[in-house]
């Protein structure tokens, strides 16, 4: 599994159309092949910065999301909103634990 992690910061008065626009796409965004969860974050400290969490099935997949039209005109419209230049990394996942599996 590929986690996929984008950290964006936005001008304060641009936060609420992000989110706005992010809540009316996210199942479009589900509904590509190989992606298996999406999560979106804002910092506990600076509420301008938000951290996006994808899990995908192969590199494969998330080559063909980013790939797409609809990839390019979202993502043509938010870097519009950024403040500062976005940083994305692509993980394996390695361990995962929730409290309730832990004995």
């Amino acid at each position: 599994m590929l986690v996929r992690i984008v950290k964006m910061t936005f001008s304060a008065d641009r936060t609420d159309e992000f989110q706005a626009r992010f809540h009316n796409i996210k199942e479009k965004i589900m509904e590509f092949e190989g992606c298996e969860l999406l999560e979106l974050y804002q910092d506990k400290s600076d509420s301008n910065i938000f951290f996006t969490y994808s899990y995908w099935r192969s590199e494969e997949d998330l080559h063909h999301y980013r790939n797409s039209d609809f990839f390019k005109e979202v993502w043509g419209h938010t870097k519009k909103m950024f403040t500062k230049k976005p940083e994305a990394w692509s993980v394996d996942k390695i361990v995962s634990l929730e409290q309730q599996n832990i004995k």
